[in-house]
């Protein structure tokens, strides 16, 4: 089954579209898109980890990175500040020494002014646009969920959204979601907690999965240089299967 036609919101500003999904980024060809003695920006492909899970032998993103990096300073070694999940896609900061990272992880809020993302949801909003607050809980196997204010271990999470495009039915919403705060998880469990998951996102309650993928994106981040102080802004297009209204590779996955 393809994903319905979406219908665009008047007025709502649409991030462009990447040509091909994410997804399909060959492994280890990865866009660079900054880089100068301190930082590297990159667009991360979905499918690839930032770093590998404990006992994993898989290449990861930081692997590939680093490798890029020791072109010209054997020596050198990529320093994680953020992170994005798995099998999420979109832009990705990386500090390329212990300097920069610390500079970076000391004043994370104050340089960090905007990390806007792309989904595509399962549903209809209930509005135009709102605020995400509440409180989430990380529990032993990893998952992470709502719970009430003040719960040992739980952190405030805010995420305001809105609705650039809508299918003509009720099956998809496509979102522009941007963080206050920067949880674990916190956009997937804030959103399958009012009952309009991620599509493709199984762990947290989704029951489509129309791009053979998690359908979200990292599309925007803006950040103050921590030492020339200058304001950079990169933005990482959509994977257009995001939009998509006919796909025969869709056909059957729903």
């Amino acid at each position: 089954m393809p994903i319905p036609a979406m219908q665009q919101r008047k007025k709502r500003r649409v991030p462009p579209f990447s040509k091909s999904p994410a997804s399909h980024f060959p492994a280890g060809r990865i866009q660079f898109l900054y880089e100068d003695s301190d930082l590297i920006v990159i667009e991360k492909p979905a499918g690839l980890p930032v770093i590998a899970p404990e006992g994993s032998r898989a290449k990861t993103l930081y692997d590939i990175v680093t490798a890029h990096m020791q072109k010209t300073n054997p020596r050198g070694r990529a320093a994680v500040v953020h992170r994005l999940d798995r099998d999420t896609s979109g832009v990705m900061l990386f500090a390329k020494n212990a300097r920069t990272k610390k500079a970076l992880m000391d004043n994370w809020n104050k340089l960090v002014r905007r990390r806007c993302y792309t989904a595509l949801v399962e549903g209809t909003m209930p509005a135009e646009c709102g605020t995400l607050d509440s409180w989430l809980i990380e529990n032993r196997t990893g998952q992470v969920y709502e719970t009430k204010p003040g719960t040992r271990g739980a952190l405030r999470a805010i995420t305001h959204w809105k609705t650039i495009a809508a299918s003509e039915g009720t099956a998809y919403s496509l979102l522009e979601l941007e963080l206050e705060t920067g949880r674990k998880h916190q956009i997937r469990a804030q959103l399958a907690a009012i009952g309009h998951p991620v599509a493709g996102d199984a762990r947290y309650g989704a029951h489509t999965d129309p791009a053979g993928r998690l359908c979200l994106h990292a599309h925007l981040l803006e950040f103050e240089h921590p030492f020339t102080h200058k304001v950079l802004m990169f933005e990482s297009p959509v994977p257009k299967v995001f939009y998509q209204s006919e796909n025969p590779g869709l056909n059957g996955r729903l």
